[in-house]
């Protein structure tokens, strides 16, 4: 990688928001589709006013929670991380891997915004300030000895992907604080987190080259084969796929049709995993992949449509029952 195009030395406010990590946020979209969810199962909110727009109000404070919590779980891991860090081709220019900022601003980063983001939550209500405390713990797990379990292979990319269901949970419980989501389409929209972290793995070790100079830089990565890594994604994305067709089988059957974009999608991240020094290393930077954030989009766009039509002739085609949830709209 050019290092030109790393970030370099600069003023000390700008190492501090570099803790932060705030190109990291778009991330948080994945709570969007526990928006779509819960407004599909809470219809009245797109119809009642004003007091429908509460739930956009926490939707909005929501989001701003969310990328605080994950701010926080960033400065932690850069704190436990900068011995690693130095090890590896890019992230040794980050702050505290360079030196260029003392350990306690990531400690004080870490809590402080831990406490804002906590506080905020609270506002929203008391099932979304659970489900983010518990993104946060999970930053603490993942990150901090003697758990730290990035450093055990296959429990590092379930113990990270576990936070895009989590997400869910905090989209959702800004509509919906008084139920949960199917646990079916948690446990895909998990599966489905596991294979691109497995993903970013394998990008990782084929970038890194030979196991002593992944090891150095994370433990796990020196366990795993390529094809240890392939299999695995290969498992989470026919768990995942499965999982997501008990929900739309159980909840509503029109979604059958966004199943080509789904398996689009695992397909076209394999094709990117696999590219000579592959974008999958930092996901975080994937809305710099134009044409993966516009499928993307394409497919977000597609799969909220087909959640508020009702076609009872596809239903009579595959012959399933009614979900008995009426939609939003018909077509």
């Amino acid at each position: 990688m050019n290092n030109a195009a790393l970030p370099g030395p600069g003023p000390l406010w700008l190492d501090v928001l570099r803790l932060a990590r705030p190109e990291y946020w778009f991330k948080n979209g994945f709570m969007l589709l526990g928006v779509v969810l819960a407004t599909f199962y809470h219809r009245q909110t797109l119809g009642q006013w004003p007091a429908g727009l509460r739930p956009w109000w926490d939707v909005l404070l929501g989001l701003v929670v969310v990328c605080l919590i994950a701010s926080s779980n960033y400065a932690l891991n850069e704190w436990c991380d900068r011995e690693y860090d130095r090890h590896h081709p890019e992230k040794r220019h980050r702050p505290l891997a360079a030196g260029r900022l003392p350990n306690w601003a990531a400690g004080t980063l870490w809590l402080g915004l831990a406490g804002l983001g906590f506080t905020l939550a609270a506002i929203v209500n008391r099932p979304f300030a659970v489900a983010g405390v518990v993104l946060w713990v999970m930053g603490v797990i993942y990150n901090v000895p003697p758990l730290r379990a990035k450093d055990w292979p296959y429990v590092d990319v379930l113990t990270e992907s576990v936070n895009n269901p989590l997400r869910l949970f905090l989209g959702w419980f800004t509509i919906v604080p008084d139920r949960v989501p199917p646990l079916s389409l948690i446990v895909a929209y998990w599966m489905a987190g596991a294979f691109f972290m497995a993903a970013k793995r394998l990008a990782e070790k084929r970038s890194l080259g030979d196991d002593a100079t992944a090891a150095r830089y994370r433990r796990s990565l020196a366990r795993y084969s390529e094809n240890d890594l392939l299999m695995q994604m290969f498992f989470y994305a026919t768990a995942g796929s499965l999982l997501l067709g008990v929900f739309i089988v159980r909840y509503h059957v029109e979604l059958i049709l966004a199943v080509p974009l789904v398996a689009g999608v695992f397909a076209a991240y394999l094709r990117l995993t696999l590219a000579p020094a592959s974008a999958a290393q930092q996901p975080e930077r994937l809305y710099r992949e134009r044409w993966l954030m516009a499928y993307l989009a394409a497919c977000l766009a597609v799969f909220t449509i087909l959640m508020f039509v009702q076609w009872p002739w596809l239903r009579a085609m595959i012959n399933v029952d009614s979900s008995g949830i009426p939609p939003i709209w018909q077509l």
